[in-house]
C-alpha cells in the first residue's frame, strides 16, 4: 500500500472493505479472518503490504521478524515498517532469515516456530522471499501445528521444485524447454553403472527405500536412482562430489550443443529463483562460423564445471547430503517471458491472466506489464480499426497463446493440488510457449495482476450473496484460514492495464548499487501506487522524513512504481509522468530511475505493444551507452558560438545594426535552447527516450537536416519532459527560467494561430515554412502585418537549428535502427550483441573507479571472495601473471555472485586486501598491487578538446545547412526582421 494515502486507496472502484466480520451476509461473515495470528517472516514492499492487508481485514494479532542485517536504528532505517508497528512485543529478531548453511538454515527454521510458538502466533506468511518457497521450512511450520500462508508443504515439493515441475508438466501434457531434468541421477549412475551396484550402495548405507521400488527389476535405473538420491538427502549423505557431477553436466552440456548447434545452455540449480541459481554458457557457439566444431563445443562446455559449483554456491546447496540436481535446458535465444497468476484451494484452480515480464538483466525482472485477455482483444480491435494489419495478427497469435497458457496453467496448478497463490512461468517463441517452472509464492509484480482482476467468491445456495477480494494476500489468508469452504471464484475485469516499474539500487550500467542513502523522496502524486516498504513514512515523533540507507545485504529492490490505465498506452503515459515527477535524492544514492524513464519513453515513441524479448535490455543499453559515448563528445557551448558566427555570416556587409541585433536575439535565446540540451546530453537514459518520442519530428534530406515539425514546440515538450516547466515556488535551477519560459509561450502561441490560419497539423512545421516564403501575403493578412509576421517567424525560429545537434547523434549510433517493426517484432542490430563492445559500453555509462596504473581496486561495494567456493585455491596469488579475462575475485551484492575478471593481463605483486572472505568492500577499494603487461599512456586533456571541437563541427554542419536559404527566403528588410 501507498505510504501516503492516493488514488489507489480512496478510489472505491480500486478498494474495498477488507473486514469480511462487519457484513451483513451471515454467509459472508463466516469467512471473517480477524482471529488469524500471522507472524510476517519477509521484508521488502511486501512486509508493509501484509501489515497493511492484515489491519484492513480486522487482524491485530500479527508479528513481524527482523534480521540483524535489517537496521532498527532510525538514521539507517531498513525496516521502517517500524514507525507503523511501536509494539515491541510484536517485533521479533533473528541473526538471520535464512542462514548461511544448511545447519544454520535449520536453527533458523526451528527458532521461527518457537518465536510463533511463544507469542501466540498460529500462522506464518513468508511473502516472496527467502523460506516463501522452501519445502523443508513449510512442512516444519507444519509439523508444528502452525498455518502457513502460501502453498503447502506437498505442493512445494510438487510444484516448487524445479525438476519435480517439469515432471509435473510432462505428466499434464504441459509443453516444456528441451532439456535433462535429472543430472544428478546420470551422475550416480555414471559412478554405479548397473542396478546390482546401486543395490549395493543401498545396502552399504542402510537407506529407507520401499520394498516395493527395490525389487521392481522394470524399474528404469535412472528412476531408481532418483530414488536413492532422495534417500540419501534424508540421511544427510553424498554420493558423488560437486566435480563429479560438474564433469557430468560437462558432458551433458557437450551432448546439448551437437544436438542444437549455435545455441546456448542454461543451468538452473532446482532450488533457485528471482535470478538466483542460473548461468548461461555457449555465447561463442552464437557467433562462430562452425558452431559444430568439435574443438570449440568442447572448449565451451568447459565452462559447466565453474558454472555449477556458481549457482550451488547462490542457492546454498554445497552442504552434505543437499539435494544437487541442476536443470540442464536449452536456451531459447528470442523468448519473450510471460507468466500466468494462480489461485487455488486444493480442489480447484483459477488462472487470472498474464504478466509480461521479459524486460530484465542478470534475470532480474525490471518492467512488468499486464498481459490480459481482454486488452488483447481491445488491442486487435484498434489495430484493426487503424488498418494496422501486421500488428493485429501479431496480437491474435498473442491472445491465442494466451488462452493456451491459462488453461494449461490452471490444469496444472490442479493438478499439483495447489492450495494458495503462485505463478505459472513460460517461455514464448512466436506461436509456441514453453512451461519453465512454478514459483509457489506471491510474486514481486503480483499487484500488476490485481489491477486487471479482482475475485468474486459467491455463495453456491444464494447468487445474489457474495463479496470481492481485490487482494492476493488477502486471498491467501482467507485460503489458510478457510481453505476447504472457500467456492470456485469468478474474476472480474477491473482495470484495462496495468505497468510496475522495479525501483532499484542499481548504477546507470544497471550494476547493483549498495550502500547509499536516501534523504529525500516526493510525495506519490495522483494515479501513483507506490509500494515503498514505507521509506516514505515520516517520523512519528517529528514529522520528518527518515533517512534511510540501502545496504544491499539481500537485495537491489527499493520500490515498486505502479500505474493503471484503460489500454497499456494509458498506463505508460501515467508510468512516464509517475518516473518523470519522482525525485530521489541522497548522498552516493544510484537507482536506476532514470533508466526506467528513458525505457518507458522509448516504447511510447515506438510501441508499447511491441514484442522485447529477454535479450532486449543489454543492447539496449549497449546503444545508450554509444548514445553517452557521441554526446562526450559534443560541446554545445562551441557550438551556440560556433552558430553564432553563421549567422553573423550571412549579415556580413550590411548595416552593423543588423548583426548587433541578430546577435542580441540568439543571446536571449541561449539559456532557453542550451539548459534542456546539456541536461540530455548528460544522461543518456533520459536522452534515449527523448530521441525516441521525438523520431518522426526530422528527416535528413542531402546532408540537411529538416524540421518536420517546428523545433520550438518540440523545445516546448522538451521542458515538460525534463520535468523543467516553469514553476516559481521551484529552485531556478530545476526548471526554466522565467525570461525564457515567456518567450517560449509567447512563440508557441504565434505558432498556433498560424497553424489555425492555414489549417496544419503540428507535423506540418515545413509546410507552414514554405508558406513563410513568399513575400505576397497570405492567408488573408494585408501587407503590413504579413510583414511583422515573416520577420516575426524569423526571430522566433533564430538559434533553433541549435537542436538539431541532438538528432544528429542519433544519426551518427544509428539509434534508430533498435526499432519495433509493424509485426511488433523488435529488431536489434547485430553488433550491438557484441560482448566486447558490450563491456566498453557498461563503461562508458559508468566509468570504473580512478585507479593508480599498479593497482586493481574493487568495481563496486559488497561482500569480498578471493576463491569460487569454501575450500577452493584462490583465484590468483602474490607473484602470479594473470591473463585478460582471467577471474580475479568475487563481491556477493544484493543476493548475486559477481565474478570480477582482469580488464587486461599483469601479475599481482601483492594483495592488499588482507580480510578473509566475506569481508565487505566499497567501489573503488584498492585490493591488488600489480605490474600491468603494458604500459598506460594518459590521454592529454587538450587533445579530448580538440576532438570534442572537431566533432561538434561535423554535426554543425548538417544543421546550419538551411541557413544561407533562410536569409535568403527572408528578403531584403533584414533589419526589420532581426529586430522583431
Amino acid at each position: 500500500m501507498a505510504p501516503t494515502v492516493d488514488t489507489y486507496k480512496s478510489n472505491p472502484l480500486v478498494h474495498r472493505d477488507r473486514r469480511l466480520g462487519k457484513s451483513e451476509s451471515a454467509w459472508v461473515r463466516s469467512f471473517a479472518c480477524e482471529d488469524l495470528k500471522p507472524l510476517i517472516v519477509c521484508r521488502g514492499p511486501i512486509r508493509k503490504e501484509a501489515m497493511d492487508v492484515f489491519e484492513e481485514m480486522g487482524i491485530r494479532h500479527y508479528g513481524i521478524l527482523l534480521s540483524e542485517k535489517d537496521s532498527i536504528v532510525y538514521p539507517n532505517a531498513l525496516a521502517p515498517e517500524l514507525r507503523q508497528l511501536t509494539d515491541n512485543s510484536r517485533v521479533h529478531r533473528v541473526p538471520d532469515y535464512s542462514g548461511a548453511s544448511k545447519e544454520e538454515r535449520v536453527e533458523r527454521m526451528n527458532q521461527i516456530v518457537q518465536i510463533a510458538k511463544d507469542n501466540g502466533y498460529d500462522s506464518v506468511f513468508a511473502g516472496y522471499g527467502f523460506m516463501a518457497e522452501d519445502e523443508e521450512f513449510v512442512a516444519t511450520i507444519e509439523r508444528a501445528g502452525l498455518k502457513f500462508i502460501g502453498p503447502n508443504s506437498i505442493t512445494q515439493a510438487r510444484a516448487g521444485k524445479k525438476d519435480e515441475a517439469k515432471r509435473t508438466a510432462l505428466e499434464v501434457k504441459v509443453s516444456v524447454t528441451p532439456g535433462i531434468n535429472n543430472v544428478t541421477a546420470r551422475t550416480l549412475l555414471r559412478k554405479f553403472d548397473t542396478r546390482k551396484k546401486l543395490m549395493l550402495v543401498v545396502e552399504a548405507r542402510e537407506f529407507d527405500i520401499d520394498p516395493k521400488i527395490l525389487k521392481n527389476e522394470k524399474l528404469p535405473l535412472e528412476e531408481l536412482a532418483d530414488h536413492i538420491l532422495a534417500a540419501s538427502y534424508a540421511k544427510g549423505m553424498d554420493l558423488f562430489s560437486i566435480e563429479e557431477l560438474g564433469e557430468q553436466v560437462r558432458l551433458e552440456v557437450a551432448q546439448m550443443f551437437e544436438k542444437y548447434p549455435a545455441s546456448r545452455v542454461r543451468l538452473k540449480a532446482i532450488g533457485g529463483g528471482g535470478g538466483k541459481g542460473q548461468r548461461i554458457l555457449g555465447g561463442a557457439l552464437l557467433t562462430a562460423k562452425d558452431p559444430s566444431d568439435p574443438k570449440l563445443i568442447e572448449e565451451a562446455a568447459a565452462e559447466a564445471p565453474a558454472l555449477v559449483r556458481e549457482v550451488l554456491n547462490e542457492v546454498k546447496a554445497t552442504g552434505v547430503g543437499d539435494n544437487k540436481n541442476v536443470l540442464i535446458e536449452l536456451n531459447i535465444e528470442q523468448t519473450r517471458h510471460n507468466e500466468i497468476q494462480l489461485l487455488g484451494n486444493g480442489k480447484w484452480c483459477v488462472s487470472l491472466g498474464g504478466r509480461d515480464c521479459s524486460l530484465q538483466m542478470h534475470e532480474q525482472k525490471l518492467l512488468e506489464i499486464s498481459v490480459t485477455q481482454e486488452g488483447l482483444a481491445a488491442a486487435i480491435a484498434r489495430a484493426e480499426k487503424a488498418g494496422r494489419k501486421e500488428e493485429a495478427k501479431s496480437l491474435q497469435t498473442d491472445l491465442e497463446i494466451l488462452k493456451r497458457m491459462e488453461d494449461d496453467a490452471a490444469r496444472f496448478g490442479q493438478a499439483v493440488g495447489l492450495d494458495s497463490a503462485s505463478t505459472f512461468e513460460c517461455i514464448v517463441d512466436r506461436d509456441r510457449y514453453y512451461f519453465m517452472e512454478v514459483n509457489t509464492r506471491i510474486q514481486v509484480e503480483h499487484r500488476v495482476t490485481e489491477l486487471c482482476y479482482s475475485l468474486q467468491f459467491t455463495n453456491p445456495q444464494d447468487p445474489k450473496d457474495s463479496f470481492v477480494v481485490e487482494s492476493l494476500v488477502e486471498a491467501m489468508a482467507l485460503l489458510a484460514r478457510h481453505k476447504e469452504r472457500l467456492p470456485k471464484p469468478t474474476r472480474i475485469p477491473r482495470f484495462g492495464a496495468a505497468a510496475e516499474a522495479r525501483l532499484n539500487a542499481t548504477d546507470a550500467s544497471l550494476s547493483p548499487h549498495a550502500g547509499g542513502l536516501i534523504r529525500f523522496w516526493s510525495k506519490p502524486i495522483d494515479g501513483e501506487i507506490r509500494d515503498d516498504q514505507g521509506i516514505c513514512l515520516v517520523n512519528p515523533d517529528t514529522g520528518m522524513f527518515m533517512r534511510y540507507r540501502v545496504a544491499g545485504a539481500y537485495d537491489s529492490n527499493i520500490a515498486l512504481l505502479l500505474t493503471k490505465g484503460d489500454d497499456r498506452l494509458d498506463s505508460y503515459h501515467q508510468l512516464s509522468r509517475v518516473l518523470g515527477r519522482t525525485s530521489l535524492r541522497g548522498i552516493q544514492l544510484a537507482t536506476n530511475l532514470q533508466f526506467h524513464y528513458g525505457l518507458v519513453n522509448w516504447f511510447i515513441g515506438q510501441n508499447v505493444m511491441a514484442k522485447p524479448t529477454t535479450r532486449f535490455v543489454v543492447p539496449y543499453l549497449t546503444l545508450v551507452g554509444q548514445l553517452k559515448e557521441e554526446a562526450n563528445k559534443l560541446d554545445v557551448a562551441f557550438a551556440f558560438a560556433e552558430m553564432k558566427k553563421h549567422y553573423a555570416k550571412q549579415v556580413a556587409g550590411e548595416d552593423p545594426s543588423v548583426a548587433k541585433a541578430l546577435a542580441e536575439v540568439l543571446d536571449r535565446k541561449a539559456t532557453l535552447l542550451t539548459r534542456p540540451m546539456e541536461k540530455l546530453l548528460e544522461d543518456p537514459h533520459l536522452f534515449a527516450g527523448w530521441l525516441s518520442l521525438n523520431r518522426n519530428q526530422y528527416r535528413i534530406e542531402n546532408g540537411k537536416l529538416l524540421w518536420l515539425r517546428n523545433p520550438l514546440g518540440v523545445l516546448n515538450d522538451t521542458y515538460q519532459y525534463l520535468n523543467m516547466a516553469y514553476d516559481p515556488k521551484a529552485p531556478a535551477a530545476e526548471v526554466i527560467w522565467q525570461h525564457d519560459d515567456e518567450l517560449l509561450k509567447k512563440s508557441i502561441r504565434f505558432y498556433q494561430e498560424l497553424r489555425k490560419t492555414f489549417g496544419l497539423q503540428k507535423d506540418e512545421f515545413y509546410k507552414l515554412n514554405e508558406i513563410l516564403k513568399s513575400e505576397a501575403p497570405q492567408g488573408g493578412y494585408d501587407a503590413e502585418t504579413w510583414g511583422k509576421i515573416r520577420a516575426a517567424h524569423l526571430g522566433y525560429e533564430a538559434g533553433n537549428e541549435l537542436l538539431g545537434l541532438l538528432f544528429m547523434i542519433a544519426e551518427a549510433v544509428k539509434f534508430f535502427d533498435f526499432r519495433v517493426e509493424t509485426n511488433l517484432d523488435v529488431t536489434i542490430p547485430a553488433y550491438l550483441n557484441d560482448p566486447d563492445l558490450q563491456a566498453r559500453m557498461k563503461k562508458i555509462l559508468v566509468p570504473p573507479p580512478s585507479t593508480k596504473a599498479d593497482e586493481i581496486v574493487a568495481a563496486f561495494g559488497g561482500m569480498f571472495y578471493r576463491q569460487e567456493a569454501p575450500g577452493r585455491p584462490p583465484f590468483v596469488t602474490e607473484g602470479q601473471h594473470f591473463d585478460k579475462g582471467q577471474p580475479l575475485y568475487i563481491i556477493e551484492v544484493m543476493k548475486m555472485f559477481n565474478t570480477v575478471r582482469a580488464p587486461f593481463s599483469g601479475t599481482v605483486d601483492k594483495i592488499i586486501m588482507t580480510g578473509g572472505d566475506g569481508t565487505v568492500v566499497s567501489k573503488g577499494q584498492p585490493l591488488f598491487k600489480i605490474t600491468p603487461d603494458e604500459k598506460f599512456v594518459p590521454v592529454d586533456p587538450k587533445a579530448i578538446e580538440l576532438e570534442r571541437r572537431s566533432r561538434t563541427g561535423d554535426h554543425l554542419k548538417a544543421v546550419l545547412m538551411t541557413l544561407e536559404q533562410k536569409f535568403s527566403d527572408a528578403g531584403p528588410k533584414r533589419t526589420s526582421v532581426v529586430a522583431a
